[in-house]
């Protein structure tokens, strides 16, 4: 490569816009570890229609307009479904279901139940209606939401609310605790 000779012009010029220069006494760079971002987990996709679980409830009677519900896991003591009863979980979300279609309202209730149980809700409110506008005053949404909660794999009780709640056409529902929440309080 052959080396340019600039005009004394053209060297004033450079040194002008570039500016005082100081030598350097090292060439390597030192990387500053301190502002590097924390690796984050990849979100995997979740099919939400894989949380209702195929259980037969073949025997399930159809819920009128008044009556209440309920609903416990095997294995979750009874005495929880009193203490839901009573509201001593505490409401960490609500969702109004009434009004809408029956296949809005289980992808709407799906989508809902999804993201509390990944923000570690434990207990929910949903307002479902108590389906007095229904055709032959049997609720739709109600018999469909006590067949939904039943088959949700991340429910482990529910009833109907207290009528300062909502009454019967609203259900408090108990979430199972997520598993990134229990490894927590397992740690502590």
């Amino acid at each position: 490569m052959v080396k340019k000779t600039l005009s004394e012009e053209d060297q004033n010029l450079f040194r002008q816009t570039v500016g005082k220069v100081r030598s350097t006494s090292s060439n390597k760079v030192l990387l500053n570890t301190a502002n590097k971002p924390k690796p984050y987990p990849k979100q995997q996709h979740h099919n939400i229609d894989e949380d209702l679980i195929n259980v037969s409830v073949s025997e399930l009677e159809k819920v009128g307009l008044e009556d209440s519900m309920s609903f416990i896991l095997p294995g979750v003591q009874n005495n929880v479904l009193k203490k839901l009863r009573r509201g001593f979980f505490g409401l960490d979300s609500e969702i109004d279901l009434h009004g809408l279609t029956s296949s809005a309202a289980k992808k709407q209730l799906l989508h809902f139940l999804n993201r509390c149980t990944i923000s570690g809700y434990r207990c929910v409110h949903i307002v479902h209606g108590k389906g007095y506008r229904s055709v032959d005053s049997q609720p739709v949404l109600k018999n469909d939401l006590n067949l939904w909660l039943r088959q949700h794999k991340d429910v482990q009780a529910f009833c109907s609310a207290p009528p300062k709640a909502g009454g019967t056409g609203a259900v408090f529902v108990l979430l199972r605790l997520s598993e990134k929440f229990s490894h927590d309080e397992l740690e502590r």
